[in-house]
């Protein structure tokens, strides 16, 4: 776990890097980004009680995932040495594993987690950890799927998403769902996994551009 934690600690510097080197320093409102993901969750979770709604389960880890990095981004500003957060996520994971959280209902856990993102205008990993545990996303999930959309976040900066060129919808199918297949079809323990995907994803789009 703490050799994954670290992983995704050095690929969000890196990705924050390439948007902005001193992203350190430009006091970035990452809470906002983390509270309004909240929201577009919930809408694909389901709330409304009075018509009929599906969980759609797929944007639901989609969207905790994006919580994910903003949270990480939020982490590593208030503690500039990674193997410290590192060390604090693995005791907040393993501590919520072991309580088990309790029969947790989701939009209940979201919007106490919500809470205390607007509270604190902090991320709190706990509470996040638990919100996990309301979807059963297990943290081999949250690896496999973090790695997955950071390498696609990659990509989109490489292919020109600040300079509004880039296509996110290629053979007739959102970037995101290309990503979903090409995970499946790989092997995460692999250490070429994230090499893997990026190369997956330039041959599906250079192939969608001919």
């Amino acid at each position: 776990m703490k050799s994954r934690l670290n992983s995704m600690l050095d690929l969000q510097d890196a990705m924050n890097r390439k948007v902005n080197p001193d992203w350190r320093e430009q006091g970035f409102p990452w809470y906002r980004a983390i509270w309004v993901e909240c929201a577009e969750l919930l809408d694909h979770y389901g709330w409304k009680w009075w018509k009929h709604q599906q969980p759609d389960m797929e944007q639901v880890k989609l969207e905790l995932i994006d919580i994910w990095h903003f949270g990480l981004s939020q982490l590593l500003l208030g503690d500039k040495d990674p193997e410290a957060v590192a060390d604090k996520l693995v005791e907040v994971f393993s501590s919520v594993s072991e309580s088990g959280g309790g029969a947790l209902d989701f939009r209940d856990q979201l919007e106490t987690f919500t809470l205390s993102t607007l509270g604190t205008r902090d991320f709190n990993p706990t509470e996040f950890a638990l919100l996990l545990q309301t979807v059963d996303l297990s943290f081999d999930e949250l690896y496999t799927r973090y790695i997955g959309k950071n390498v696609l976040n990659f990509f989109r900066q490489d292919h020109g998403y600040q300079e509004g060129t880039y296509r996110k919808v290629w053979a007739g199918r959102e970037d995101n769902e290309h990503l979903v297949e090409l995970s499946g079809e790989l092997d995460s323990n692999d250490p070429g996994f994230k090499d893997a995907i990026y190369a997956g994803l330039a041959a599906r789009y250079k192939v969608s551009a001919d």
